[in-house]
């Protein structure tokens, strides 16, 4: 929104400044980091007030979950305003990219929400069913699909990017919207999945935005995409101010979400923020890159299709529970422990990710 100041710029003063992305990103990291220091403490009394016995802990989880009963959900709502809010401020609202992460975030956080609202109301841990979730989440992400390919350069359009090799591309035709569909999807839901310690989601989610932030400004700078040889997709440089919006507001709500949690994120929170960083590997062409940069959201989502699977089919268990982190609680770990180790094995996977741009 503050990128009309240009307009009064003669292209020496300070107004000339809004024309730079990295200047209106490093704003937007700020002005949401500011937000959600302001508004979390509010946010949160308010929550308690309103839950009264906060988030439902499951029966069948670790005992030492018990410890956190009264602790308020829905947190995501400190992430997604000062998300939006600082997106809105500093990004070009003229950017088709921008709306549709936009629109896709605060969709998948209304399913959380609704989510939410159902488990603290009735205190049960199901709330909405997964079946309804399922379905809304496809319709979302099937025309978030269909208007990142409509905005798309032609020779980019329904076509798959193929991570270390150069000027690859694989022609999906229609099945773009599907696989598109899949990773949108599949991002939300394996956030959601991972979302189940203190600051465990969170920092992997600020990690793998961050690098999925670079990679936005590398392909939608033509000399940067040039050198490195990525394919440049016009516009997909404003993620950058929605990605360090995330950083900020991610950093906020992790002031109140550190061990122990003055609050938990929630499905209205992990569900937008996954299908968030879908939506961007979306629009940037990156969506195998996304596999790699949130291997750590892959690798819990994975334990779980496992462990449902053999379960089903021979009535015992891979893991002494599922998603993975509650395996390794199982196991002896302290809760610190796993969340840090899984915060390492983020960045390093982010490393990864952000080598590709180089490897071609």
């Amino acid at each position: 929104m503050l990128y009309w100041l240009t307009e009064f710029s003669d292209g020496g003063d300070f107004f000339n400044l809004f024309r730079y992305i990295t200047f209106r990103a490093g704003m937007a990291f700020v002005t949401a980091l500011v937000f959600g220091f302001i508004f979390g403490r509010p946010l949160i009394d308010l929550l308690r007030r309103k839950q009264g016995k906060g988030q439902p802990i499951r029966d069948d989880g670790p005992q030492t979950h018990f410890a956190k009963a009264g602790t308020p959900t829905m947190g995501g709502l400190l992430i997604l305003s000062a998300l939006m809010v600082s997106t809105l401020m500093w990004a070009r609202l003229d950017s088709p990219y921008v709306w549709i992460v936009v629109l896709v975030t605060l969709a998948f956080g209304m399913i959380g929400f609704a989510d939410d609202y159902a488990k603290v109301t009735k205190q049960n841990t199901k709330g909405v069913s997964s079946r309804v979730r399922f379905i809304s989440g496809l319709a979302i992400a099937a025309l978030a699909s269909y208007a990142a390919a409509q905005f798309h350069p032609a020779a980019l359009t329904n076509q798959l990017a193929v991570p270390l090799l150069k000027n690859v591309l694989v022609n999906l035709s229609f099945f773009f919207v599907p696989f598109g569909m899949i990773v949108i999807v599949g991002a939300a839901n394996a956030v959601n999945l991972t979302d189940g310690l203190d600051g465990l989601a969170i920092m992997p989610v600020m990690i793998a935005g961050g690098t999925l932030g670079i990679i936005s400004y590398v392909v939608g700078n033509y000399n940067f995409s040039e050198y490195l040889g990525v394919h440049f997709v016009p516009g997909t440089g404003e993620l950058l101010i929605f990605a360090a919006a995330l950083f900020g507001g991610g950093l906020g709500f992790l002031w109140y979400n550190a061990p122990p949690a003055a609050v938990f994120m929630g499905d209205t929170g992990s569900l937008a923020l996954g299908g968030a960083l879908g939506a961007i590997a979306v629009c940037t062409k990156h969506e195998i890159v996304l596999a790699i940069v949130g291997g750590l959201f892959v690798v819990e989502a994975l334990s779980v299709i496992i462990q449902v699977g053999y379960f089903k089919r021979t009535g015992k268990r891979v893991f002494l529970m599922a998603p993975i982190h509650h395996h390794f609680e199982k196991k002896g770990w302290a809760e610190p422990q796993i969340v840090i180790r899984f915060w390492i094995i983020s960045l390093i996977l982010a490393m990864i990710g952000l080598a590709t741009l180089k490897v071609r």
